[in-house]
């Protein structure tokens, strides 16, 4: 009991509307600085003020300052998913595809610094690679806005037995457990991977270059390795609330879904635009389709509580 108040307390503390609002307003604060020294070191480069040892992508475009305010941003955004897994999966799901569409979104300003402009179009890697991430990005948007839809979607339950509501308390304390565990091990990917970002940004060794190649391998494939973990957790102890096979399904079919994105950062080029997407879709599919069985099951309870003539009519 002593350590369930523990994690509570650190709940409340970490993870509460009031902590959610004070680390918006200090994200967007970063964001904006962020933004400005950015800029600033892109012009020092430029003048040759700042000699770094090899020039990279993000500081030879103006444009390509928008990538480190975006980063923050997503570092935020990682934090709405801790923060909304406690109060519904569905939610904490959306926000992980939220998450990679932002992740597209921020590297096609990267991808706009590398644009050439040429005739030969679909013979330029960068030139594909942003055709590929815009294409990409406003399918993600479109399916995010289906999936929402779908979550919204609810059927009358009619009854709940206090030994029901009893079990779903002591899961919401579960994920409650799993959230606030997840907040030291965010801000300590999130330190290690942005500060050796910054180093790295000024100063490219080739040694360094081979092993800090993309920033999203350093935090976000081993972050999404811990909500793997997370996921699969939940799932085990969900069989605690209920064992029907069609939340099963959908649970494990977010899991996968999770699965697929982690996948998406082990590869570059149009294969990681297809994973991500398939991420999405499978999810999308994952709802629908078990929003299909609520609403079957939804008419079966009904047909139970009214004349047989009328509960066969609902049921074809």
């Amino acid at each position: 009991m002593t350590l369930l108040k523990l994690f509570d307390t650190l709940y409340q503390k970490l993870l509460s509307d009031t902590t959610r609002e004070k680390s918006e307003r200090v994200i967007l604060l970063i964001a904006i600085a962020s933004f400005v020294i950015h800029l600033i070191i892109i012009y020092l480069v430029d003048f040759e003020i700042i000699t770094p040892n090899e020039t990279s992508e993000l500081l030879s475009n103006p444009i390509a300052a928008i990538y480190t305010p975006f980063s923050f941003i997503l570092l935020y955004e990682v934090y709405l998913l801790i923060f909304y897994l406690p109060n519904s999966f569905t939610t904490y799901i959306g926000k992980q595809y939220e998450i990679m569409t932002l992740i597209v979104i921020r590297r096609l300003f990267k991808d706009l610094s590398n644009l050439t402009l040429t005739t030969d179009w679909f013979e330029s890697k960068y030139d594909l690679q942003f055709t590929y991430d815009l294409a990409t990005s406003i399918l993600m948007f479109f399916f995010i806005y289906l999936f929402y839809l779908q979550s919204k979607i609810r059927y009358n339950a009619f009854s709940v037995d206090k030994v029901h509501i009893a079990a779903v308390s002591r899961f919401v304390k579960i994920k409650k457990v799993l959230a606030t565990s997840l907040v030291p091990v965010f801000v300590i990917l999130a330190i290690y991977s942005f500060t050796n970002w910054f180093i790295e940004t000024i100063y490219r060794g080739e040694k360094s270059i081979s092993s800090f190649s993309n920033i999203n391998n350093i935090f976000f494939e081993q972050f999404f390795t811990f909500l793997i973990f997370a996921d699969v957790l939940l799932l085990l102890f969900s069989f605690f609330l209920t064992n029907e096979f069609h939340k099963v399904m959908r649970n494990s079919g977010f899991i996968i879904s999770t699965i697929l994105i982690r996948i998406s950062f082990s590869v570059t080029g149009i294969l990681n635009n297809v994973l991500i997407l398939c991420a999405i879709i499978f999810g999308l599919l994952i709802l629908v389709i078990h929003n299909r069985f609520e609403k079957r099951i939804a008419l079966e309870k009904k047909a139970l509580m009214i004349p047989n003539e009328t509960s066969h009519n609902l049921l074809k």
